[in-house]
């Protein structure tokens, strides 16, 4: 079994930042890409970002140049530092991580955290 453990959603007022924190763990040999993805009410789960082991990047357009994803793999956890939040920004969040274990590679998801920016 793998476990993700979201933390750092909160309301924010616009133009202000957060930092969400997922940390993955169970039995695990190794972690290929982790990410964020996001969705907002009556809308589709949509990317945010993601990171490979090997710490490449990528980022969906809306959010380029204001967030900023890492990770640190000796203790299996991925960031996600948002900055200049808008309001469109407002979702839950959900952290992803693609696990290889005793089951071979598997999807797993943590339980979400709600952003709002609003003032």
């Amino acid at each position: 079994q793998v476990q993700l453990v979201e933390s750092g959603g909160d309301l924010v007022q616009p133009g202000g930042s957060l930092r969400l924190s997922c940390a993955a763990s169970g039995t695990i040999f190794s972690i290929n890409a982790m990410g964020y993805y996001r969705q907002a009410p009556k809308k589709e789960r949509e990317l945010v970002a993601t990171i490979t082991a090997t710490s490449s990047t990528n980022y969906a357009d809306s959010v380029k140049g204001r967030f900023t994803i890492s990770r640190d793999n000796a203790k299996n956890t991925v960031y996600l530092q948002m900055n200049s939040l808008k309001p469109e920004d407002t979702a839950v969040y959900y952290c992803y991580a693609r696990v290889h274990n005793e089951m071979g590679l598997i999807n797993a998801w943590g339980q979400g955290t709600q952003v709002t920016v609003s003032s």
